[in-house]
């Protein structure tokens, strides 16, 4: 059977991945999906649903077999010929999205791995766009507003996760010299807007999980403040512009702020949480450098759950320009919601799914 496109996507069965691969399938789309050993048996199983929920032949997809962090990202010879002859599309998305993780799994991961990435995409004749997956936290400990074309700074990082994702867009960004290449960066990744779902809780869904503890009581007091930002958007978004842009020629050579152009403060997040939850707002708001001093305590994290490594990211002086996300999107009729118009739908879910 011939096909009209042919995607290469790492990163499957995640959740951004997984979506995606359902957003983009037709019948005349191939899927090459590279998947670790120890995610074949799960994969298989969301392959066979996502053709089912789309009426797309299940034949369409192909598990290979493999890992980023290898030479070839370990792919057999056969499977290798074939991936490299027939790709007209690369969505590189496998990386460790972990706040703590350690500085040499990062690196191997997050930096080799890409780097083993972009070279097989140099070696597919047929190219016709490389996408990647980065995040607005490459910016580190910058402050201010973070233009969409910048990138390199020395002002630090918080983690190794900012850190090996900063360096991993760096290789990728030399690769707009000679391949058609689109990067996206995501803020904070919540549930989908309208059905809640989502893989993980981390990010907000402390708070969330913070506030169902004794609702009634903890609504009173507003842990947020009104003058930091928090950027939430959430993954129907995300999914929507990566696959509207991927396809877009305009989008080549540009890096994708896929964030919200109108971020809520952290205090009114809270508020959106709170009135979610009891249908009513909070009292009193602590002042910011308080709850900080509170947050980082030794027992906190046991009392709030929230762990000392997320705590600098609701204290972020820091805000994502999306001009040209914007612009492109637009065409596409693709624009980020409101927090605060699909925050009872995340809510829901959590009540819902307490346990995931």
């Amino acid at each position: 059977m011939s096909f009209n496109e042919t995607i290469f996507l790492t990163g499957f069965p995640g959740f951004i991945a997984g979506r995606l691969v359902k957003r983009l399938a037709t019948p005349d789309t191939q899927f090459f999906l590279l998947v670790q050993p120890n995610f074949i048996e799960k994969a298989a199983q969301d392959v066979e649903r996502i053709a089912g929920e789309t009426n797309v032949p299940l034949e369409n997809f192909a598990l290979i077999e493999g890992d980023i962090t290898r030479e070839n990202l370990g792919i057999s010879e056969e499977d290798l010929e074939s991936v490299l002859a027939e790709t007209t599309d690369v969505f590189h998305l496998a990386a460790i999205y972990d706040l703590a993780v350690e500085k040499d799994l990062g690196y191997r991961v997050n930096v080799e791995g890409t780097k083993n990435v972009n070279e097989l995409a140099k070696k597919m004749p047929n190219l016709r766009r490389y996408n990647y997956v980065s995040t607005c936290y490459v910016a580190g400990k910058r402050t201010g507003e973070i233009l969409e074309n910048e990138l390199e700074h020395d002002a630090g990082f918080r983690n190794y996760y900012e850190e090996t994702k900063y360096f991993a867009e760096m290789e990728v960004e030399k690769l707009k010299r000679e391949l058609p290449v689109t990067i996206f960066r995501p803020s904070v990744v919540v549930g989908d807007s309208e059905t809640g779902e989502t893989a993980k809780y981390d990010g907000i869904y402390y708070v969330i999980f913070y506030y169902k503890k004794f609702a009634p009581l903890l609504r009173l007091t507003n842990v947020g403040n009104k003058t930091v930002r928090l950027n939430l958007v959430p993954v129907d978004f995300v999914v929507e512009g990566i696959a509207a842009l991927s396809k877009d020629e305009k989008a080549i050579g540009k890096t994708i702020a896929l964030a919200d152009p109108n971020p809520l403060s952290t205090a009114a997040i809270c508020d959106a949480i709170i009135d979610a939850l009891t249908g009513k707002k909070s009292v009193v708001t602590p002042p910011p450098k308080l709850v900080e001093f509170s947050l980082n305590l030794p027992f906190s994290p046991v009392l709030t759950g929230l762990p000392h490594y997320g705590v600098p990211y609701f204290f972020l002086e820091q805000t994502y320009n999306t001009e040209v996300s914007e612009e492109l999107l637009k065409a596409h009729n693709v624009a980020c919601p409101n927090f605060q118009d699909y925050a009872k739908n995340l809510v829901a879910f959590v009540e819902k799914h307490p346990v995931l």
